[in-house]
């Protein structure tokens, strides 16, 4: 039998103005966990789209040979039929529908052209079983988290006889307990005969699971490491990511820290839905001109709904407590209140919340403050242009112009677009929400540079991250949240992923 389950042999892929795919040639063993690395833009999922037949044959040039034949995709549909599975960063899940429902959804258990529902249920309590997912079939996905909804999906896969699992940032949106059972399954699936490819930007995980790691750069292959034979680290893959050493992964960064701009004082949250829950509980904070004050805790902490309802009350019910900004208390009944009153929310899920998709850079970027480019009413479509212009160059957006689409972008592109849009509301406090969620160590230096130059015309920075290093990298103080209180503050010589972990634990312990 031959070596190899897959070869993509000489791929070259064009979008208008722009060479995705260079020549590609990819080998995957059968059974092995291969890893696909590269700065956001490199061309990794071009490359599995084109393999999993979303970009159908004839929309490019070269060869795919699975299990030693040549695949000719026409669609998704001819690469499932023959057992290649795809799960994308944006899980494919139908909300309203139950887990079983949507693991046969297009390969329903049908007796005499009638789903038979215990066939359905059955078979998918077995499949869940499999990955570790001790929930019933008749469970609505929108009752489950992220991490259960990737078992989900793997279980889809499971489900249609998959053999070759490709998996775009599985992790990205998951906290590190979910992380590692995924990357458990993973390795038990290698067991049982299937090969993955890993599309991931943690390279601890890569290198934690991964046999191979093939590194892709402006979209040709630079080289594939076996890490069997070589002693590999972080920065040796890194060098081949971004084509030069990277020796620091965070900025150096002078701070100059003023008074203090913006306070929160006594401010509680209740769930918008379940009734009498509180969300946020009686939490005090303050942030100082050019301080960039971060919030941690785990998943599930409070951190973002603290943030929303900040931003104008976009999250919750029945708010109490004190805004105050430059010495003066704040009403802020609605998200336009906080833009006029210099407060702008850099949101978490770009794609859903952060941007339009479907229109250009240049509309995105002024879609915030569009009264800073209208005159009566009407868009300077110059002024607008000269703008989005001008933040392409200043933040570095790689697109072909300003007229391209955002959803066209790479994720770090995608995230400077979001950055532009709210630094050209011209904020005073800035709220930053896991700013760097799912892009590479290239793309991050680039936000954090960013993020620095910001501190230093003075603005006041929240900045989130559920990444122990990015908090410690970037922030001059750090607030630690859990369960919706804050139960520590710590100064950038205090903080450490032990005292931050300290604080947490003693706030569980409070908790109890």
């Amino acid at each position: 039998m031959d070596e190899f389950i897959l070869e993509m042999r000489n791929i070259t892929k064009t979008f208008p103005g722009v060479k995705a795919l260079d020549n590609v040639n990819l080998k995957v063993k059968y059974g092995e966990i291969h890893a696909l690395i590269g700065e956001n833009g490199a061309g990794k999922s071009t490359l599995m789209n084109v393999l999993s037949g979303i970009y159908p044959y004839g929309s490019y040039t070269g060869e795919i040979i699975f299990q030693g034949k040549e695949c000719i995709f026409k669609d998704v549909r001819d690469s499932k039929n023959i057992g290649i599975g795809i799960i994308h960063q944006e899980l494919a899940l139908i909300p309203y529908l139950s887990i079983g429902e949507n693991i046969f959804l297009g390969n329903e258990r049908a007796t005499h052209s009638f789903i038979d529902w215990e066939i359905t249920y059955a078979k998918a309590k077995e499949l869940l079983k499999k990955v570790g997912l001790n929930e019933e079939p008749s469970t609505l996905i929108k009752d489950i988290g992220v991490g259960k909804q990737q078992l989900v999906e793997i279980t889809k896969a499971l489900a249609q006889q998959v053999k070759l699992l490709i998996l775009d940032e599985p992790t990205a949106a998951l906290n590190e307990e979910d992380s590692n059972n995924l990357l458990k399954l993973l390795l038990e699936l290698k067991k049982d005969g299937i090969t993955s490819i890993l599309i991931s930007h943690k390279l601890n995980e890569v290198l934690k699971i991964a046999d191979s790691i093939t590194i892709i750069r402006d979209g040709g292959v630079i080289e594939t490491l076996d890490t069997a034979q070589k002693d590999i680290s972080e920065d040796r893959i890194i060098k081949g990511m971004v084509g030069r050493e990277l020796t620091n992964r965070f900025p150096s960064h002078q701070s100059n820290i003023g008074e203090v701009v913006f306070e929160m004082k006594n401010w509680n949250v209740y769930h918008p839905i379940i009734e009498g829950k509180k969300v946020i509980d009686d939490v005090n904070i303050n942030v100082r001109k050019g301080e960039i004050v971060g919030l941690s805790g785990l998943m599930g902490a409070g951190r973002t709904e603290l943030a929303m309802s900040i931003f104008g009350k976009a999250y919750g019910k029945h708010i109490s407590g004190k805004i105050i900004k430059d010495g003066k208390e704040l009403n802020l009944k609605n998200v336009r209140d906080a833009i006029d009153n210099g407060i702008s929310y850099v949101t978490e899920d770009r794609k859903t919340a952060g941007l339009i998709l479907m229109q250009d850079i240049k509309m995105n970027i002024s879609l915030a403050n569009l009264n800073k480019i209208s005159y009566k009413q009407f868009v300077n479509e110059h002024k607008e242009s000269e703008v989005a212009e001008d933040y392409r160059k200043r933040l570095n957006i790689k697109s072909s112009s300003i007229m391209q689409n955002t959803g066209n972008l790479s994720g770090g592109n995608q995230q400077k677009v979001v950055l532009s849009k709210w630094i050209f509301t011209d904020p005073e406090v800035l709220i930053l929400d896991e700013p760097t969620r799912g892009i590479d160590v290239g793309a991050k230096y680039e936000i954090y540079t960013i993020i620095n130059k910001l501190a230093d015309a003075g603005k006041s920075i929240i900045f989130i991250s559920s990444e122990l290093p990015e908090i410690l990298g970037v922030c001059d103080r750090v607030y630690v949240m859990n369960e919706g209180k804050i139960v520590g503050e710590l100064s950038r010589e205090e903080a450490s992923q032990e005292s931050i972990m300290k604080c947490i634990m003693q706030g569980n312990m409070e908790v109890e």
